[in-house]
């Protein structure tokens, strides 16, 4: 179990050498457990950010084909990268299950570290509900009875519960499974790219995007941001990863290349060869791109694709959200409870099962709806993640960092300082319905720190950190 007190302890004392979080004690099931290795990683990462180019249609609604395949070219340097260097520092630093909740309590205290916990399991949760919700626009394509009423509502529930099923058999299954998916999601995307190059006409990447539409930056930004971002996700699986300080690294850098690629060059084929009006550039219009471009063939393999990578998706993020809980737990955040594992599966089920039924209560959302509350709470933990970056470096300058950015930190700043500027801008350009329902989530996770603190003082839970002082 972590020893949440490393850090403090040598820093109180004047120590030089500042230690990362360790484990303390090691049972019989910890010890067994088979852990992630690189290629079940890199899928893994892949899946907790995109899933195949899937969703990144409205982008070409929002601001035409130009500035979407501008945006997913130029994007990524502005956002991804900085994510990825970030997450590759600190869970090398930090390996343990919990990821950026424990940077927060590192840098900031209990209280940050809660609050980020709060808005990142929420905006996880939340992610999670769009998954089914997107796989049923697709499939709606085909079965036309799943676009709305009760046959939606049956369809999206029932799916939600079986691959909540299917990610309480074990990380290992889910990271193995995460592979095969991503390869046969993709396999579409490829063969209609291929078709579409001797098709494409360079002038319908900007002729398409000046026929008076006018431009919805709000939409625009979601949907880039939503599509790149959730790179640190995978942080909080740390402690079930396979020599994590040499694996991280590794498996990010081959993510963030593959998952970009992914996105940009099927846009780049598909906006080049079809010309079609602005506005039937919806989510799932990938599939009826497929149609035009090679028949409908082609369209019912994109459909069947994007079931696969839904389930990939949904998979990812909910091993994200599910260890984040366990790792809570470890720190003594959440009650000891949340940290207990699956007899058979060796899996956080309470973690599982809270997950779902929190995505399914928001489930029947308006996708454009969840997306923009997502980045809202999202854009929230990652200032408050940027900033636990800076003041790390700053409160522990001698830490062992297994991999380093190679900057100080004034140039860590400026880093930090771009993708911070759009997530300001992602904030300011929100609904006052996402403004409310963010406010009253927040207030809600501070009143639940108090609540804990308080259940913590009348002994009516068990937490890990007084368990560990009563043993020191």
């Amino acid at each position: 179990m972590p020893d949440p007190h490393a850090h403090r302890r040598d820093d109180d004392h004047g120590h030089g050498q500042d230690l990362p979080i360790t484990t303390t004690k090691t049972t019989s099931t910890t010890a067994t457990r088979k852990k992630l290795s690189l290629i079940p990683l890199i899928f893994l990462i892949y899946f907790e950010v995109a899933g195949g180019p899937y969703g990144e249609e409205p982008s070409v609604l929002a601001a035409g084909p130009l500035l979407a395949i501008l945006g997913f070219l130029i994007f990524p340097f502005i956002w991804s990268v900085p994510e990825a260097l970030v997450t590759a520092e600190l869970a090398t630093t930090f390996p343990g299950n919990g990821g950026f909740v424990i940077w927060a309590e590192r840098a900031f205290g209990p209280f940050w570290g809660s609050l980020m916990g709060s808005w990142k399991f929420l905006s996880g949760v939340i992610n999670i509900a769009s998954y089914p919700a997107l796989c049923i626009d697709y499939m709606d394509k085909i079965v036309p009875v799943f676009q709305s009423g009760w046959p939606r509502y049956v369809a999206v529930t029932v799916l939600t519960l079986l691959l909540s099923f299917l990610n309480y058999t074990g990380l290992t299954i889910v990271g193995y499974a995460a592979v095969v998916l991503a390869i046969i999601s993709l396999s579409p995307f490829i063969v209609m790219t291929l078709i579409a190059i001797p098709k494409i006409h360079p002038h319908r990447w900007i002729s398409l995007g000046q026929k008076g539409m006018k431009h919805d930056w709000n939409l625009f930004a979601n949907t880039l941001f939503w599509n790149l971002n959730f790179w640190d996700n995978v942080s909080t699986l740390a402690g079930e990863v396979e020599k994590p300080q040499k694996t991280f690294p590794l498996a990010l850098f081959v993510a963030v290349i593959f998952t970009c690629s992914a996105y940009a060059v099927p846009l780049i084929a598909v906006t080049g060869s079809v010309s079609v009006d602005q506005n039937r550039w919806q989510n799932g219009f990938h599939a009826e791109a497929a149609q035009i471009i090679a028949g409908k063939w082609l369209k019912v393999w994109i459909e069947v694709g994007a079931v696969l990578s839904v389930i990939g998706l949904f998979e990812a993020q909910l091993s994200s959200c599910s260890y984040q809980l366990l790792g809570m737990a470890n720190l003594g955040i959440l009650p000891e409870f949340f940290s207990v594992r699956s007899k058979w599966f060796h899996t956080p089920w309470l973690g599982i099962l809270l997950s779902t039924c929190i995505a399914l209560a928001v489930s029947f959302m308006n996708f454009t709806d969840i997306i923009s509350s997502v980045n809202f709470l999202y854009s929230l933990g990652m200032l408050l993640e940027f900033s636990s970056f800076i003041w790390l470096r700053r409160k522990f300058p001698t830490l062992k960092r297994p991999y380093r950015v190679p900057m100080g930190i004034p140039g860590l700043i400026v880093m930090c300082l771009v993708p911070s500027g759009f997530l300001i801008f992602v904030m300011a350009v929100s609904s006052k319905e996402v403004y409310l329902v963010s406010g009253l989530m927040t207030a809600g996770a501070i009143l639940w720190y108090f609540f804990m603190n308080f259940c913590r003082s009348k002994n009516l839970f068990k937490f890990s950190k007084d368990h560990q002082i009563e043993e020191q």
